[in-house]
């Protein structure tokens, strides 16, 4: 079980903030799914029923979108998962084809909007802490260059520097792969995401792996708040 704890400049920077973890193992990220994916077309006609003749407004008015919008207004950005939800329900785009562990985290971010980053544990050089970005702290993106992150992001750091950002997502070190045998799922949360929408994210990605890994050991599910 990899340790992960939070930062005095975390909780200062963030109250209220809430980090959802669940960490498994003992799972095999090679094999097609037809439960899993048969569990996805259901979602995306879920979201299509539940949000048709939803604005860009009646999105923002929901407690969790709200959340998150907030905290990347501070940064002058538009909170990803909203695009992807308006994409799924608006104009009929479906979840993608990634890999089983990649799948069932995307499907239940669309359904309780929780941003949540997948990483593969044996890459991870622990222990873990989450923190804030500070001036010069630089991300080696899963796609794309070295970036500059904005100070006063969420970041998740190991030994070897940061992982992954709230802004700016994950490195090109940790990510989930075909040879993925344990795996960390972190729920990113602001101010104002309801606790039960952590809770409810980690319950959805938990169930969704065991569609297509009913063996999987679970090593932690925990929440940290700020």
């Amino acid at each position: 079980m990899l340790s992960i704890t939070t930062t005095p400049d975390w909780r200062s920077a963030h109250p209220w903030a809430v980090i959802g973890l669940l960490e498994l193992s003992g799972v095999d990220n090679t094999r097609h799914s037809p439960a899993l994916n048969a569990r996805k077309r259901v979602v995306e006609q879920r979201l299509r029923e539940l949000y048709a003749g939803y604005s860009r407004k009646d999105f923002l008015a929901l407690p969790v979108l709200a959340a998150y919008a907030r905290y990347y207004k501070r940064f002058e950005k538009t909170y990803h998962v909203l695009l992807q939800v308006e994409s799924l329900a608006l104009r009929g785009q479906n979840l993608p084809d990634v890999s089983p562990l990649v799948d069932a985290n995307y499907t239940a971010e669309v359904e309780t909007l929780v941003l949540t980053a997948g990483h593969d544990v044996d890459k991870l050089a622990g222990p873990v802490v989450m923190d804030i970005a500070r001036s010069g702290d630089m991300l080696a993106q899963m796609s794309g260059p070295q970036r500059a992150i904005q100070p006063g992001d969420m970041v998740m750091r190991d030994q070897e520097g940061i992982c992954c950002t709230i802004l700016y997502g994950q490195d090109n070190r940790s990510p989930i792969t075909a040879e993925t045998r344990q795996v960390l799922y972190v729920a990113y949360c602001p101010a104002g995401v309801p606790r039960q929408a952590v809770e409810a994210q980690l319950t959805q990605i938990e169930e969704y792996v065991r569609l297509f890994a009913p063996q999987a050991r679970l090593e932690q599910r925990l929440l940290l708040e700020a």
